[in-house]
């Protein structure tokens, strides 16, 4: 199973054509953006002020966004700033408003207990929930000997798990979590494997546009 990096869109030039549909975006659960005119699932969200069923190309910004509250709290506990930005891509494709069917919350998809043991009151501030998910990942780096592998599992599973399996544990869950961040952060404290930079227009037959992040095997965008 291939697992499509993660988009974040923040904003974008969009060359529209006059029409009567609207635009429709979703990301899906592996955080691939998908924009379309024809919606066919429920979970498609309309894009408010947008129409037309032709958007050229768009350009996503793949920095930016909370990097302010990224930066400041992996300099404060000595985290790699890459990890952390890939954690959030994974954890909420940077929703502050995300929560889990488990009850996770926010950016870095603090559980309550967790939350409650980092003083975050409000797991939906950006600046908290970041500064509490960052000081979690630190505690984590530390107890595990800064073996980033296990450090993403315990995040996603708990502690417990990765040190009664004495490593990732054979959840496909958490062994997918895993692969996922390690792919977008490049490992060991290299830099981010640089996701990629277009969103592809397809139309079928019956007129019906869809964009994303797929490249089409002819490289059309």
């Amino acid at each position: 199973m291939s697992f499509p990096l993660t988009l974040l869109v923040i904003g974008f030039l969009v060359s529209v054509h006059a029409a009567e549909a609207s635009s429709f975006r979703l990301i899906d659960g592996d955080g691939v953006v998908h924009l379309t005119n024809a919606p066919t699932d429920p979970r498609y969200q309309r894009l408010s002020g947008q129409t037309g069923t032709s958007a050229g190309w768009l350009r996503i910004p793949l920095r930016g966004r909370y990097q302010k509250e990224i930066q400041e709290a992996s300099q404060r506990y000595g985290v790699d700033s890459a990890l952390v930005e890939a954690v959030i891509r994974v954890e909420s494709a940077f929703d502050p408003w995300a929560v889990s069917r488990k009850g996770a919350m926010g950016l870095m998809q603090l559980m309550p207990a967790t939350a409650s043991v980092l003083g975050v009151r409000d797991a939906f501030n950006p600046k908290q929930n970041i500064d509490g998910g960052v000081r979690h990942l630190r505690g984590l780096i530390d107890r595990f000997s800064g073996n980033i592998p296990l450090v993403l599992a315990a995040y996603n599973a708990g502690e417990e798990p990765v040190r009664w399996y004495r490593g990732i544990p054979p959840f496909p869950e958490t062994q997918a979590y895993v692969r996922r961040i390690m792919q977008l952060y490049g490992g060991h404290g290299a830099a981010p494997v640089a996701p990629a930079q277009f969103i592809y227009r397809y139309e079928d037959s019956q007129g019906t546009v869809t964009y994303t992040n797929i490249p089409p095997p002819s490289n059309r965008r």
